[in-house]
């Protein structure tokens, strides 16, 4: 306004109409070039993952530094591959190894079938309502359909990560949730139906609950938001991703009921091969989910990579030795197990817990979802097919409280942002609040959405397309041919 009113007053001065003290015309500030110690900063910022001069609100300095950096973009980008490595094709291999060969190519169809719906509903929506600025348990839809998710960065995530590579890195955060929840219902739910479910599910369950723990105006985003009524934290996922798949992935199938033959019939994995590889590349993606999830390559990130290998690690020795003791074999099963129950319960810790700390977290993880999946199913007798609940829900929820006991500012002081008052003191009781909100929540939208489903259009396929197998009557083709 004031450079229009300058051209004005000169437009009318050359033809005579006016006089011009340019003295009281006040020319608009243009920013300044940043200075050598200003450049040096930008560097130091870029180094120590910190806002650069530029990225204040009042800055009155440009920055020579444009966009996202280019090793912290790289390593999201990389993560981002990780993330999607495991479910396609880790969680796929891992499951579809642990059902019968009829029901194989079942599960693998699920798992590309998710990855499908579950990006058009991130595009679509999903991304907005997760991270947008909004209320406590929403996000807006200024960013539906990714509109202004672009390369520049968004400051509120990360300072030198691009927000669209941000965006792709949470999808896949997205995709394997769901995803777990096939786990409970193998072999017995039709593929139409679980789509169905699942797409509601994220809406009703996924959407909320993730920007409730990591949206910027989330509830219990206790690490950023000042303003959170519930102050628990959640590295990469404790309760949004592992509770919320493994409780609803419980109620899911005590409605759904048992399959045909369970508990008469032999329904051993018809491939512990594919299991274990499956395993391993659960495992080494597990870094870009957990690692990945500091949003830089920092020393944060450094110790989520830490943590995460020894919880793994001990908890697989853990579980097979203690099957060791209990059937005098230690199986590859157990060891698979014990493995991925460690990864599960390191999650939502991972990044604020000390290398001696998931030690302990990891001869919990092996000891206490290894009760559940052997003890606590057989007593109460639910088919979990392959112990979704057990690993996950029971793993996630443990995970979420020894988050609470180990968390230190020591190793990640950004827990002294909004937490100085409760960490190390309180924390824990914290975290029990954000537990029961996701039990609630997970437990009660799953009841609802499931028998929604069931009205609609039924949840099983008829007892001979069971008998025959899904890969057959649903897919229409078989994952080996004998000659």
């Amino acid at each position: 306004m004031q450079r229009m009113k300058m051209w004005l007053l000169l437009v009318l001065a050359v033809l005579g109409l006016a006089t011009v003290d340019l003295h009281w015309v006040k020319a608009e500030e243009a920013p300044s070039d940043p200075s050598i110690e200003q450049r040096i900063a930008d560097l130091e910022a870029y180094m120590n993952n910190s806002a650069r001069g530029s990225d204040a609100v009042d800055a009155k300095i440009t920055s020579n530094i444009g966009g996202a950096g280019p090793g912290h973009n790289g390593w999201m980008m990389t993560s981002s591959l990780l993330v999607l490595f495991m479910t396609l094709p880790g969680l796929a291999l891992f499951y579809g190894g642990l059902v019968r060969t009829k029901n194989v190519l079942s599960v693998l169809a699920q798992c590309l079938g998710l990855a499908g719906l579950v990006s058009i509903l991130w595009w679509a929506v999903g991304y907005s309502l997760v991270f947008d600025v909004g209320g406590p348990v929403l996000g807006g839809l200024n960013f539906t359909f990714l509109k202004g998710v672009t390369s520049a960065v968004n400051t509120n995530y990360a300072y030198w990560v691009s927000h669209n590579v941000f965006a792709m890195y949470q999808l896949m955060f997205a995709i394997i949730t769901p995803a777990l929840i096939i786990g409970a219902i193998a072999e017995r739910m039709k593929f139409s139906a679980l789509m169905l479910f699942l797409g509601l599910w994220m809406l009703v369950v996924y959407f909320p609950l993730a920007h409730m723990v990591w949206g910027i105006t989330g509830m219990m985003n206790g690490v950023w938001n000042a303003d959170a009524s519930i102050k628990a934290i959640d590295f990469a996922g404790g309760t949004v991703v592992h509770m919320s798949s493994g409780w609803s992935a419980l109620v899911l199938c005590l409605i759904l009921g048992k399959r045909l033959g369970f508990g008469k019939e032999k329904m051993a994995p018809h491939s512990m091969v594919l299991c274990m590889v499956g395993t391993g590349m659960l495992w080494v993606g597990w870094y870009g989910f957990n690692a990945g999830s500091a949003v830089a390559a920092d020393g944060v990130a450094a110790n989520a990579f830490t943590t995460t290998t020894l919880a793994a690690a001990v908890a697989s020795f853990t579980w097979a030795m203690a099957e060791y003791i209990m059937n005098k074999k230690p199986s590859v099963l157990g060891f698979c197990s014990g493995a991925v129950a460690g990864l599960v319960v390191i999650t939502p810790g991972c990044g604020f817990v000390t290398p001696g700390s998931a030690v302990i977290i990891g001869i919990l993880a092996g000891l206490v979802p290894f009760f559940a999946c052997y003890k606590l199913k057989h007593w109460l007798g639910y088919d979990d097919a392959l112990d979704t609940f057990g690993v996950h829900a029971v793993g996630g929820t443990l995970g979420a409280f020894l988050t609470g006991v180990f968390a230190t500012p020591e190793v990640n002081p950004n827990l002294l942002t909004n937490l100085k008052d409760v960490v190390g003191q309180t924390l824990w009781i914290e975290q029990l609040k954000a537990m029961g909100l996701t039990i609630i929540l997970s437990v009660v939208a799953t009841t609802v959405l499931a028998y929604i489903v069931k009205a609609l259009i039924g949840l099983r396929p008829t007892q001979e397309v069971e008998k025959t197998g899904l890969d057959l009557s649903e897919h229409g083709e078989s994952g080996y041919s004998v000659e």
